[in-house]
């Protein structure tokens, strides 16, 4: 089987925010497009971080307890996130979100955005993968799971 890397099933048509854009609108925007998370890139689609929930309630506590010195997102943004690249193979992304608290992973290639993996869409890539498998049970398909990988298409940690 062809390794199933980021590229084939990355979410390219995204959301995304600039270091400049006032956190009450990224949490608007965050909400109106029911997304946990949005990236943050310049004007040249460099990415620069992630603006989140999680960065969000950071506002909102700064907001209650002390005079917020910026409304910028680039203030809040998480400029740790993990990404990954568009070769990155599934079984690694899929680990990467089991070692880690990611819930997205934004895809940079030559430092620009080019997509974004959720935990969502690795599911939804491996369902896709075995819908096809007879259901005699789930056994039986995830037997089938297993023999689309050979030992060395094993991610390394």
């Amino acid at each position: 089987m062809t390794p199933m890397t980021a590229r084939e099933f990355m979410v390219t048509d995204l959301v995304t925010l600039t270091p400049t854009t006032d956190v009450v609108e990224a949490v608007q925007t965050l909400l109106a497009h029911n997304i946990g998370g949005a990236p943050v890139v310049d004007h040249e689609g460099r990415y620069l971080g992630m603006f989140s929930g999680k960065c969000a309630m950071q506002v909102l506590l700064d907001s209650a307890y002390e005079q917020l010195p910026t409304d910028d997102v680039q203030a809040f943004m998480d400029t740790d996130a993990q990404t990954i690249a568009p070769h990155t193979h599934l079984l690694s992304i899929a680990q990467v979100f089991l070692l880690t608290p990611a819930r997205r992973l934004p895809v940079v290639e030559d430092g620009r955005l080019v997509g974004l993996v959720s935990r969502g869409d690795v599911l939804r890539v491996w369902m896709e993968a075995i819908a096809d498998v007879p259901r005699r049970s789930a056994k039986t398909r995830l037997l089938y799971w297993c023999e689309l990988f050979e030992c060395q298409d094993a991610p390394l940690a």
